[in-house]
Parts: C-alpha cells; sequence; structure tokens
C-alpha cells in the first residue's frame, strides 16, 4: 500500500513539475526609479531621478498565483539640495548621493483579474556602488567612497502589473529598506518604480 501511495506521489510531483516547466516564464525589464532617503536623520532631501533594469522569471503555482523571483540593478539614492553659500562640498548646484544597489526580490504574484497581477514579497539588496555626484561652478566629478554604507540591505517591494497577450508588460512599484544605510545613523532608501518588460 505505501509503495503504490509512493508511486503515485511521485506521478503527482513529476506532472506537477513538467506542467510547471510548460508554463515557466523569462523575460526582462526595465524603467525610471524616483529614489530618496527617509528617517530622522534624512531632513531636506530630494528625490534622485535614475533607473532600474533585470531580469525576471515567473513559476504558476495555480491560475491565480504565480512565484517571481528577480535580479535587479537599481540606481538609488537622493538629492541634496543647492545651497547658496560655503557648504560642505563646495558647490553651488545640486549633489546627488548615489547609492546602487543589486537587488533580488522575490514576489508573490497575485492575479487579480485577467492580465491584472498584485505583487509583493522581500527582497535581499547588495551595494555596489556609493558615490557622491557634484558639480561645482569650475569643473564637474565624482567621489567614490569606500567603507561607507552598509553592504547588505533587507527590504520590500510591492506594486501593481497590467501583462498584454503578447508578453509586453507595465509595472508600478514601491521598493523600500528596513536595513539602515549606516549603523548608526535613522535612514533608509525607498523608491518608486515606473517601468516595462517582456516576457517569454
Amino acid at each position: 500500500m505505501k509503495k503504490l501511495f509512493l508511486i503515485a506521489s511521485f506521478m503527482v510531483l513529476g506532472g506537477a513539475a513538467a506542467q510547471a516547466q510548460d508554463a515557466f516564464h523569462f523575460g526582462a525589464k526595465g524603467g525610471v526609479n524616483f529614489a530618496n532617503i527617509a528617517g530622522d536623520d534624512a531632513a531636506d532631501q530630494e528625490s534622485r531621478t535614475s533607473f532600474y533594469a533585470g531580469l525576471v522569471a515567473e513559476l504558476p503555482i495555480s491560475e491565480m498565483f504565480s512565484i517571481q523571483p528577480e535580479v535587479i540593478y537599481s540606481a538609488q539614492g537622493s538629492t541634496i539640495a543647492a545651497i547658496d553659500e560655503d557648504n560642505t562640498f563646495d558647490v553651488d548646484d545640486n549633489v546627488e548621493y548615489q547609492l546602487d544597489y543589486i537587488q533580488v526580490p522575490l514576489m508573490a504574484k497575485i492575479y487579480l483579474a485577467d492580465g491584472f497581477s498584485l505583487q509583493a514579497g522581500p527582497s535581499l539588496n547588495f551595494l555596489v556602488s556609493e558615490e557622491i555626484d557634484f558639480q561645482p561652478t569650475s569643473a564637474s566629478g565624482d567621489i567614490d567612497i569606500e567603507d561607507g554604507a552598509n553592504n547588505f540591505e533587507f527590504g520590500t517591494a510591492a506594486g501593481l502589473e497590467y501583462q498584454f497577450d503578447n508578453g509586453l508588460f507595465i509595472q508600478g512599484r514601491y521598493t523600500r529598506g528596513f536595513t539602515k544605510i549606516y549603523d548608526d545613523v535613522s535612514a533608509y532608501n525607498y523608491a518608486i518604480q515606473a517601468g516595462v518588460g517582456f516576457v517569454f
């Protein structure tokens, strides 16, 4: 009896795996980031307009639910407004504080209607670049920072997506970091993303 049960279980699992493989989708996406930094120690920040781009995969679990892992390059940070007098960087124009991450979100994708889905899930974010980009009156330049921000950030993402029958989709998403950018500073990343993509 146990052998029959095991054989039946393997047959069901095998059939489910084959069905999932047939329905597996893979694609790419990209768009614009409106990124900023929030927190008690993040006063007088303005958003940094930048970009994101990456790869997505969708593994359907049922007709209404899928798991969607992603790998995304996300340019984040903020803009420090210009000051009309001498300041830390001795500049007269805006200063961009650039924090660029490789984000690895694992999204739960719930279809609310045909092609229209709600997505939410955790995200593991790895810092790949920290830089101050400025444009003094005499010359432009940037400053690379080493041993500055934390190399890892735990965050979350949530948003809405509409996918057309040909695989093209449009997407809006909100991302938020829960890990402090610096250990002793109350400052956290967040971004509003808007973009497009295509899955095969």
